[in-house]
């Protein structure tokens, strides 16, 4: 592969399954076996339905994302950052792990947002995660804001819900301004992210992706693996650093 002189990454949720952390739409994915969670993950029913965030609070608190480390993919992008080649790194995950492993976090660009804080629907307010879920430890199975009483939830995007136009903008950027975009472990079926692929291949980027199901976009890449990430991944981005020396 010709060196590229910036590399922008999107990251889904199949990069983080070698950490524990399961995906959504894989074959064993949180969805692919509970339908109705994805159902229940929209902004109107978390609002509507009390035993909904009761749940959620549940999950929340029992995530395997708590005790997850960073794996290879993780690291294979920090080692692409101290190249000098990564743009920037943009992120459907919330699990804050490529920032743990050591992605410097003016590269992260959080699509849909952290697991590790929570914030008020009301009034805004932005708490650690970790207090509120002390909460539900002790008892409130579905506590609410200390500020004003209103719903809270995780500082995530929900389905229903629009990305921060900030985040979006620079996501945007990114796609438009690389020589290669790199989506990795995502199914590409979610907008307004899988759509980066396009503005970067409007751009003339080359497009290369990198997970274990066929996406909409193989037809128009450049490349597509579909091996194993932690194994994939941490190859693809020897090669590209060394194409580059």
């Amino acid at each position: 592969m010709n060196a590229p002189s910036s590399v922008s990454v999107l990251t889904g949720a199949g990069v983080s399954t070698d950490s524990g952390i399961p995906d959504f739409r894989g074959p064993q994915g949180v969805w692919t076996k509970n339908p109705r969670a994805e159902a229940d993950a929209t902004i109107d029913r978390y609002l509507a339905d009390p035993e909904v965030r009761r749940a959620s609070w549940r999950s929340r608190r029992d995530s395997p994302a708590w005790r997850a480390q960073p794996n290879a993919a993780h690291q294979a992008l920090v080692e692409l950052e101290h190249a000098g080649l990564l743009r920037a790194l943009i992120t459907q995950n919330i699990d804050e792990l490529h920032q743990r492993a050591g992605s410097s976090p003016e590269k992260v660009i959080e699509l849909h947002g952290t697991m590790r804080r929570a914030e008020c629907l009301s009034c805004d307010l932005i708490t650690p995660m970790e207090e509120v879920l002390a909460r539900v430890d002790a008892g409130e199975d579905d506590p609410p804001c200390p500020r004003c009483g209103g719903i809270q939830k995780a500082n995530t995007i929900s389905f229903g819900q629009s990305l921060k136009p900030e985040v979006l903008g620079a996501a945007l950027d990114a796609a438009r301004t690389c020589e290669l975009f790199l989506a990795v472990g995502t199914s590409l079926t979610v907008h307004p992210a899988a759509g980066l692929c396009g503005e970067a291949l409007d751009a003339g980027a080359r497009l290369v992706i990198v997970n274990a199901e066929p996406t909409p976009y193989d037809p128009f890449a450049d490349r597509v693996v579909n091996e194993p990430i932690g194994n994939a991944l941490p190859t693809l981005v020897k090669e590209l650093i060394d194409a580059a020396r």
